[in-house]
């Protein structure tokens, strides 16, 4: 295989963010469900209740934008693979960060860092509070057994995708499958079949399930910037309450939500930090492989299946 052929990544591991103020950062995150591990003096590492050191990462700035995405190489050889890609800014070097580990950074057509990141130390899993749910199907899945929520935020798991808005649509599409092996889980139009305006991609690990998409690229009128970063929660009733744990807050602006995706299935709900970007909390996402297919669908199928219409606002993008 040529030395320049891209990799696989096998899932999304961090957002690295520009924040103007690290501890406004930190109350925004933490309310939000994220959990503080480490902070030094320029930036603040988060993570979820997963096994990932961490899945977010702040650092002091005088502007707010979005710095990186990180992916996670599935091995040694390629992590040392992705440093002879074409758009390479690095050799394989330590990450220098907590959690250890060693990376690659690229830069993708519009700007943004990606980082490709091996052997990043894990940590135990947290405990969630989650209890099964009585359907039609199971009406005694919890015989004998109460249901009650803690009367506080319910943390997030894990990060799960990130979207970017571009006027580079097809050849950001194409950077992104040919260096890192996404595959389109769906295609979106808007009038006319040809006329594609957005990709939900997911990563390419075999005939193992993974999530409908862990990257999104949309073209919302010739944009450049990051629409959203995404979290899975434990279930439906910890995206609600911690939709209604951040709605008693009063602190953040409500973007969109709750209700259930179309296009992915999630049901989610969108809060935007003090800059106005925009992050996700979701339960419940289809999961598909790589003999699954990619659909083609009209943009209406951005809209939700239940809950209110998708807000004009919603299609802004941020730095």
């Amino acid at each position: 295989m040529n030395s320049s052929a891209g990799i696989k990544v096998s899932d999304i591991a961090y957002a690295r963010v520009a924040v103007p103020d690290l501890d406004l950062a930190q109350q925004f995150l933490t309310d939000f469900g994220l959990i503080a591990l480490e902070r030094t003096q320029d930036k603040l590492f988060l993570r979820g209740t997963g096994a990932s050191h961490h899945i977010y990462i702040a650092e002091q700035a005088d502007e707010p934008r979005l710095i990186a995405f990180g992916f996670r190489a599935g091995s040694e050889e390629d992590l040392a693979r992705a440093a002879c890609l074409p758009d390479a800014e690095s050799a394989v070097e330590p990450t220098g960060e907590p959690g250890g580990g060693q990376r690659v950074r690229l830069r993708e057509p519009n700007g943004y860092g990606i980082e490709i990141v091996h052997d990043i130390q894990s940590l135990p899993p947290l405990e969630v509070h989650q209890q099964k749910v009585n359907s039609a199907q199971a009406p005694l899945a919890r015989k004998g057994e109460l249901f009650r929520l803690p009367r506080a935020q319910l943390p997030v798991l894990r990060i799960a995708h990130g979207i970017i808005v571009t006027p580079k649509l097809r050849e950001t599409s194409r950077w992104f499958e040919e260096n890192l092996g996404f595959i389109a889980s769906d295609v979106i139009y808007a009038g006319s079949q040809d006329n594609i305006i957005g990709y939900f991609d997911r990563c390419d690990c075999g005939p193992e399930y993974v999530d409908h998409h862990t990257l999104g690229l949309f073209d919302f009128g010739g944009q450049t910037g990051m629409h959203h970063i995404s979290f899975e929660v434990a279930d439906i009733d910890a995206v609600m309450a911690g939709h209604y744990y951040l709605k008693q807050l009063d602190r953040y602006e409500h973007r969109w939500g709750v209700g259930r995706h179309t296009s992915g299935s999630q049901v989610f709900d969108y809060w935007a930090d003090p800059w106005g970007r925009v992050h996700e909390r979701w339960a419940d996402s289809d999961r598909l492989n790589r003999d699954s297919g990619s659909l083609l669908l009209s943009v209406d199928a951005l809209d939700s299946q239940w809950g209110e219409t998708q807000p004009e606002s919603f299609m802004q993008a941020v730095p």
